[in-house]
């Protein structure tokens, strides 16, 4: 199967579970830390329009992964896909909760904060930056190191 013609659930996961293995160095060296039983990870995709993706880069490393935090969000990992045609029009990140309800209320807060508020407006000036989001709720299998 060519990389290329990977679906975008199957690419998002791939990335997912490689991504954390490398970016948070648990090749088997160390146990992960012991969380509350009903932490969720969330895995979004956002696919931009034509030319827009550096505009979404830029609000998150300017904003939004700060802006996630204060709102009780964990930032676990953010992804571009290396091959085309997703290299130019994709992101993909974690977020961890404490509980489905916790992420329903964080990002309840997060939409109706000012601030998120103000950079979404100065951020979309030039156009609209999103074309699609996709969020996939998701538990960590009883074999996964990252609980």
């Amino acid at each position: 199967m060519s990389r290329t013609k990977i679906p975008g659930i199957m690419l998002g996961m791939l990335l997912f579970s490689s991504g954390i293995i490398v970016g948070l160095g648990l090749g088997g060296s160390r146990p992960a830390a012991a969380q509350a039983p009903d932490r969720v990870f969330e895995l979004r995709t956002y696919t931009t329009h034509a030319g827009r993706l550096d505009a979404l880069h830029a609000r998150f490393s300017q904003h939004t992964l700060r802006l996630f935090a204060s709102h009780g969000m964990e930032n676990i990992g953010y992804f571009t896909p290396r091959d085309a045609p997703l290299a130019d029009n994709t992101l993909i990140y974690v977020l961890a909760h404490e509980s489905r309800e916790a992420a329903a209320a964080s990002w309840q807060a997060f939409i109706a904060d000012p601030e998120w508020q103000a950079v979404y407006q100065q951020s979309i000036a030039d156009g609209p930056i999103a074309d699609k989001i996709v969020s996939i709720f998701m538990d960590p299998a009883d074999y996964s190191q990252l609980k």
